[in-house]
């Protein structure tokens, strides 16, 4: 008798949770987070106005300096957007810059670039695409931590792009490519136009479909995922297509920003595409990250180097105090994952 009753007392503890405030609903915690990174965009542009006032404090100085923050943001934005589903489920992937660094050499080419614009922008994505395919078979049926497999294919990549380049900077002249970084819709880049475009479709694919469903389903719990019988293996290697697909876009981005392609492309990408996803809440341990929360990550971090360098900050303090923001947002995250599981009945939220 006494199981009979439990479920009629659950529902009428329900209506109770419906009516709080907003804020106080798990549902709020992703809304609350991003707008606290608002905050810190803000301040930042605080510290800005305090420190280089003649920039900050000018609107049309604002306005170009700024412009440039997110054509910068760009394409280690779209290696975010790939990045965050890879670690909403759990995984890591240290293999996107030496990815960007290959795509970008292999479609610069002579044998490609003779084929005009549209064989480089295929070829670039297509071997983005594949070396993630390589990394997902590899972490998905060979059993390998995702940790060692794309370390391994960050050191192979690497090593294939100096091969095919010998270790040259390979310049292009194809005025499409070109015109990615170069040309404005409305005065908009295109560059940014591409970055924004790619953080919709993330975010309708996490939201709005069964595959971001499966993915924070695996992050969350795998064997629970298994169980309710998603193809596990197949999710995550199509997760780590995805990322090496946005390693291409994002190879085709900064290959029409410096107008070549170079095995030292990409250097860090992978620190700085991990440490914006953490500063956006995408949890390390899977289970818990959004598309905006990133796109907020990347902009920050983004906005931190640029007040480095128009202060002239040495190089070395740049990265040592990149360093200690990555430290703090993961022990931030940390210590509000735990705050979050101690409430009764309370799980963090995924999606947003």
């Amino acid at each position: 008798m006494s199981t009979a009753t439990e479920p009629v007392e659950l529902q009428q503890e329900q209506p109770k949770a419906a009516g709080q405030n907003w804020w106080q609903r798990d549902g709020a915690d992703s809304v609350k987070r991003n707008l606290a990174l608002i905050g810190v965009l803000l301040l930042l542009l605080i510290i800005g106005a305090i420190t280089r006032s003649d920039i900050f404090l000018d609107p049309s100085r604002l306005w170009s300096n700024e412009l440039t923050v997110v054509t910068q943001a760009s394409s280690i934005g779209v290696i975010v957007v790939g990045m965050t589903f890879v670690m909403i489920s759990g995984g890591i992937d240290l293999s996107v810059g030496a990815l960007l660094a290959l795509a970008s050499v292999w479609c610069t080419t002579v044998a490609t670039q003779d084929l005009g614009a549209a064989a480089m922008i295929f070829t670039a994505l297509a071997v983005g695409a594949g070396a993630g395919l390589v990394n997902g078979v590899l972490i998905s049926y060979g059993k390998l931590v995702p940790f060692i497999a794309t370390l391994a294919m960050m050191l192979s990549a690497r090593g294939l792009a100096q091969n095919i380049s010998g270790s040259h900077t390979q310049i292009t002249t194809e005025p499409v490519i070109l015109s990615l970084a170069g040309d404005k819709f409305l005065g908009v880049p295109y560059m940014v136009i591409i970055f924004l475009l790619v953080v919709v479709l993330g975010w309708i694919l996490l939201n709005r479909t069964t595959f971001g469903r499966r993915t924070i389903a695996i992050g969350g719990n795998t064997e629970a995922a298994r169980l309710a019988g998603i193809n596990v293996r197949l999710q995550t290697l199509l997760l780590y297509v995805l990322s090496g697909l946005c390693c291409g876009i994002a190879a085709l981005m900064v290959v029409s920003q410096t107008t070549s392609g170079s095995n030292t492309h990409g250097d860090l990408y992978e620190l700085s595409a991990i440490a914006a996803a953490i500063i956006g809440g995408t949890a390390l341990t899977g289970g818990r990250g959004t598309i905006v929360g990133s796109l907020l990550g990347v902009l920050i971090f983004t906005q931190i180097t640029n007040l480095f360098i128009v202060n002239n900050l040495q190089l070395d303090i740049q990265r040592i105090i990149n360093g200690g923001i990555i430290v703090a947002a993961v022990l931030i995250q940390q210590f509000r994952v735990t705050s979050l599981w101690r409430r009764p009945g309370a799980k963090p939220s995924a999606t947003s």
